[in-house]
């Protein structure tokens, strides 16, 4: 015990180490103990011990979050790499991740970064939330967005950086796996503009419990709708898995959720499946699966479902949802024809699109990401 105490006492000396926000004080559950409130998990952590993200541990009877700052990877991206299409198109932002998760998925492209507090620990660039700001000024991003690693479990660093992000007048985005509590986005409030919220294999509770370590995935509706409420723009992915995570019955009980509602114009992006991490033995997605499972999200309404990581595909592009002319042409990650009015009407039959923001035409010539370890 000494030793666990001197241990503890030299970790909250370190510049990465800050008090945690969103949790409670458990005495019900003993001396000590925590909740973290942060996500879905909603953790009773003892003290001296990790809630399940591995990241934020309860030293004392408080909670600290492990990675305030620790920087593991950042780069300037195209916005529609996120995937958001509709939101600021054309706009540059300023990715940035740190390490640990609160999912535990089979086949994230990720999880160097995700998975590293089982494997290799804790590591990254430290910087602070001006710093992260400035490098994103300098190098012309429109934005920021939190993503690589899930978000939530970076929650004061995105909180600060996001704050810090609205006072030089850039926008804030993140990519989510939506297990975050309403109390965590309500406490994020107007500094989020919007979200990539993402869903695997279409939701299918038995899926997320065997391939991703996760009890239930509906909570993740119950996030969608707080999103909303704060007036976030959200789009919606589907990473779909072939043969244990592509049953159409799911996917149609997603289209009709989106619809019913978040509105039949919200954007619904189908994902190719890539192998990676310890699901190297399936095959990537056939692209007649996602455009059967395309047919069914569009039979229930949905107006803007594409299909991503498949380039040139004709469902990278945006048609009209009116007269069905196509307004934007893709290829991959970037925007190769726009033909939007001014104020993102249809140039044929005069539709209003969904879409927020003014095109910015920007070049192509990217520089690739920058990885700290």
């Amino acid at each position: 015990m000494p030793g666990t105490l001197r241990m503890d006492t030299e970790l909250l000396k370190r510049p990465h180490v800050r008090e945690a926000m969103l949790w409670r004080p458990l005495p019900e559950r003993g001396e000590g103990w925590v909740r973290c409130d942060l996500c879905h998990r909603r953790c009773d952590i003892a003290p001296g011990r990790y809630g399940v993200c591995g990241v934020r541990k309860n030293v004392g009877g408080r909670l600290y979050t492990l990675v305030y700052g620790l920087v593991s990877a950042a780069a300037l991206d195209p916005i529609e790499k996120k995937p958001l299409l509709h939101y600021e198109p054309g706009s540059m932002v300023m990715s940035i991740s740190t390490v640990g998760c609160n999912f535990f998925c089979q086949f994230c492209q990720n999880f160097e970064i995700s998975q590293s507090r089982l494997e290799r620990g804790l590591y990254g660039k430290l910087m602070t939330p001006e710093e992260i700001v400035d490098v994103a000024v300098r190098n012309g991003a429109d934005g920021l967005t939190y993503t690589y690693n899930e978000p939530t479990i970076f929650f004061e660093l995105m909180y600060d950086t996001a704050r810090e992000a609205k006072k030089k007048g850039l926008f804030n985005t993140m990519v989510t796996n939506g297990y975050m509590t309403p109390e965590a986005v309500d406490e994020l409030g107007n500094l989020m503009d919007a979200a990539t919220v993402d869903f695997k294999g279409g939701g299918d509770p038995e899926f997320y419990k065997r391939w991703m370590l996760v009890p239930d995935p509906e909570p993740i509706y119950e996030t969608m709708l707080a999103m909303k409420e704060k007036g976030w723009w959200i789009e919606v992915t589907n990473l779909v898995v072939p043969q244990v995570g592509d049953k159409p019955e799911y996917v149609r009980r997603m289209a009709r959720w989106i619809v019913e509602n978040l509105g039949p114009e919200t954007p619904f992006h189908l994902l190719r499946f890539h192998p990676d991490y310890k699901m190297r033995h399936l095959p990537p997605t056939p692209v007649e699966t996602l455009e059967r499972l395309a047919r069914i999200a569009e039979e229930e309404g949905l107006k803007h479902v594409y299909i991503g990581n498949v380039w040139g595909h004709p469902k990278e592009n945006t048609y009209c949802p009116n007269c069905g002319y196509l307004v934007i042409r893709r290829y991959g990650f970037a925007i190769v024809e726009w033909r939007l009015t001014k104020d993102n009407r249809c140039p044929k039959c005069g539709y209003k699109l969904n879409i927020k923001g003014t095109y910015r035409p920007r070049g192509y010539n990217l520089p690739l990401p920058v990885f700290y370890r």
